[in-house]
């Protein structure tokens, strides 16, 4: 099986999530990705919240498969002189490193490109250069608040909320990861690599388009009718939080089911879809909606929204949210149960389709990882386990000339 990415060869300098992410997407496609680490230490989530004593935690090993790792101290000059020869080899460089630290340790975008014209040398940063906030440390939820996220999650009576999906690290690496392939297709045609640059600010920016559409929409006509607010309580200048609105034309909610008393995800998320009405009206028992003024538009139905969903609810409580969603389906109405993560865990769906993998990884053994969520027709991409610490430096060293005793006096010195 040929992979797509097979004979690139990347040096991750990153840590933590965003760059991991983004390295791991391009080992997973076939690239020959090279984890740079801290000699002795290595990425900060080798070691934060570990569920086994001395073993690298999860949170390593779930964002570094398929990679092999190098053990270096770019501060001595043997180490720079390594990522330096490492650099004239290589396709691509990705680093998530606070703004300015690369430059102090000599290696600047100008060297860079003098070292080698033709790298693709990827950046993940908080914010873009030259935001008034380009300096602050990034995590996270800091990334969802300054990206418009959180001031649009939750319900308008508590405070911003951010998500538990990763929108400002995983989905800041995906967006460096697209980047970086559109840089290396640009090269095949000129011959010069490029910086690419993604900030995580941005990154959450992109995914939250709808909710700045609905702010320049708001802007113009001083409401919003999809919001669970219209039409009964004003809108203020920005855009609201709308609890589990759907965000579109369609309204939809998360409703209970049988055993929502005891099981804190026995719910469905359920939709009004505006063409399908009809059919929505027969499969929870009220046909005679679909003919009532006061129901059969959407407009009607806004402002006795939840008036529907409360019935909704009563022909829920008997069901479960798998039986549930089993009937409505044969009525084509949009919805889904609401998986907790042991059941995405388990779920034999998501196991057969690659989503979810079994890992088999040296000294923990196995455990459970995502698998690629990008499906291709001509290939599979296999995941493998993380490296340990500094697994390959001896390999890496000899590919480029040293000899073992010279290996040896390098690590002696800390060097690798």
């Amino acid at each position: 099986m040929v992979l797509p990415l097979e004979g690139v060869k990347v040096i991750d300098f990153t840590g933590v999530q965003a760059g991991p992410a983004c390295t791991q997407l391009l080992a997973w496609f076939g690239a020959d990705v090279l984890k740079v680490e801290r000699p002795g230490v290595g990425d900060v989530t080798r070691s934060q919240l570990r569920d086994v004593p001395d073993l690298d935690a999860l949170y390593f090993t779930m964002l570094n498969s398929n990679k092999r790792s190098l053990t270096l101290n770019v501060k001595t000059p043997e180490g720079k002189k390594i990522l330096e020869q490492l650099i004239r080899d290589a396709d691509v460089l990705v680093e998530n490193f606070a703004p300015g630290a690369l430059d102090r340790m000599g290696f600047t975008w100008e060297h860079i490109q003098e070292l080698n014209p033709r790298l693709v040398f990827g950046s993940v940063k908080g914010f873009s250069e030259g935001s008034p906030y380009a300096d602050l440390k990034v995590y996270e939820n800091v990334a969802q608040c300054a990206g418009g996220a959180a001031s649009t999650t939750g319900f308008w009576d508590g405070p911003p909320t951010v998500s538990a999906a990763a929108l400002g690290d995983s989905n800041t690496g995906m967006h460096l990861a697209i980047g970086i392939l559109a840089a290396l297709l640009h090269r095949e045609k000129t011959g010069k690599g490029q910086k690419v640059a993604v900030s995580m600010q941005d990154a959450v920016l992109n995914l939250c388009r709808v909710k700045l559409r609905d702010q320049e929409r708001l802007e113009h006509v001083g409401y919003l009718e999809e919001y669970p607010q219209y039409p009964n309580t004003p809108f203020g200048d920005a855009v609201p939080r709308g609890g589990n609105a759907g965000g579109g034309g369609q309204p939809g909610w998360v409703l209970k089911c049988k055993g929502w008393e005891t099981d804190p995800n026995a719910y469905i998320y359920f939709t009004i879809q505006e063409q399908n009405w009809p059919l929505t009206c027969e499969a929870i028992g009220h046909p005679e909606w679909k003919d009532d003024p006061a129901y059969s538009t959407a407009k009607g139905r806004q402002p006795h929204i939840f008036d529907i969903f409360a019935e909704v609810e009563k022909w829920l409580a008997d069901k479960t949210k798998f039986e549930a969603v089993e009937i409505l389906r044969k009525y084509e109405v949009p919805c889904a149960p609401v998986l907790s993560m042991k059941e995405i865990a388990y779920d034999p769906a998501l196991r057969a389709s690659g989503s979810i993998v079994e890992v088999d990884e040296e000294k923990r053994g196995k455990f459970l990882t995502v698998g690629s969520p990008i499906k291709f027709s001509s290939f599979t991409p296999k995941i493998t386990g993380a490296p340990l610490l500094g697994e390959h430096t001896g390999e890496v060293l000899a590919q480029l000339g040293y000899s073992a005793d010279a290996i040896a006096t390098l690590r002696a010195d800390k060097v690798v």
